[in-house]
């Protein structure tokens, strides 16, 4: 999956799996995991954010089922 490099000082990049409703985040720790239905909404909610960090927690973190990848 094509990730982008975001401005944040907790994540380092965010891809999305606009089919499958995969959101995969790489944290600036090198922990790359992937969320699983995530709409595409809070996908482009998380990339407009102005923390992304927050907005990561706020939104993300305990919404949905996810997996370490890396």
């Amino acid at each position: 999956m094509q990730r982008q490099i975001v401005e944040s000082t907790s994540i380092k990049s965010i891809g999305y799996d606009q089919e499958e409703e995969v959101l995969e985040v790489e944290f600036q720790s090198g922990g790359v995991y992937q969320y699983i239905g995530v709409p595409r909404d809070v996908y482009e909610g998380l990339l407009a954010a102005r923390s992304k960090g927050r907005y990561f927690g706020e939104f993300v973190r305990l919404s949905y089922p996810y997996e370490k990848i890396r």
